[in-house]
């Protein structure tokens, strides 16, 4: 089984993606990862490595072969903005958060890397940047929104949800999905 996950950010991808591919033993990958490590390659933040994204395809392209090469293999979990679309037969879920929430969670967490966040408001800021950004370069670039529900089988609300408790709900979600044998 391949499991995606998108969602805004600071919804609990990433932790709700590693956690739940521990309790399932399955791989797991992530486009954030990624991104990070290509910012630090370049010594820049994300939120530049997002505008230099939408200024060309290439920064996308490295990012959407890397999904498109995970094709081949199966039981693993991918926390991505859009592996749901580069994956379609992958089980599809969407982590929802409010901005305020997201802000404090990315703030919390201090990347060294993300010069943007040295302030709560600055991080909230930069979260509504950084969701336009993707907006227009997804619709430019693929034609889509990833931040429509409708592409997802499960969207779960995780402001006020630990990430071990949104992992039970994906696992309980998953036994109605998955075939039972006698």
């Amino acid at each position: 089984m391949i499991i995606t996950i998108s969602g805004k950010p600071g919804s609990g991808k990433s932790t709700v993606a590693r956690l739940l591919a521990k309790r399932l033993g399955y791989r797991h990958y992530s486009v954030g990862d990624f991104m990070r490590q290509i910012a630090k390659e370049k010594k820049i933040s994300l939120l530049e490595l997002s505008n230099i994204a939408e200024q060309g395809i290439e920064t996308d392209s490295r990012l959407d072969d890397m999904q498109i090469k995970l094709k081949g293999q199966d039981n693993f979990v991918l926390d991505s903005r859009l592996g749901w679309h580069f994956l379609p037969n992958s089980l599809k879920i969407f982590l929802e958060v409010d901005d305020k929430t997201a802000a404090k969670r990315i703030y919390r967490d201090m990347r060294k890397e993300e010069k943007e966040n040295m302030t709560l408001e600055d991080t909230e800021k930069s979260i509504r940047r950084r969701i336009k950004s993707e907006k227009e370069r997804y619709k430019e670039y693929y034609g889509l929104n990833p931040y429509d529900k409708r592409h997802y089988d499960l969207v779960m609300d995780t402001n006020r949800q630990a990430p071990e408790k949104v992992v039970r709900i994906i696992l309980n979600f998953l036994e109605g999905q998955l075939p039972h044998h006698p």
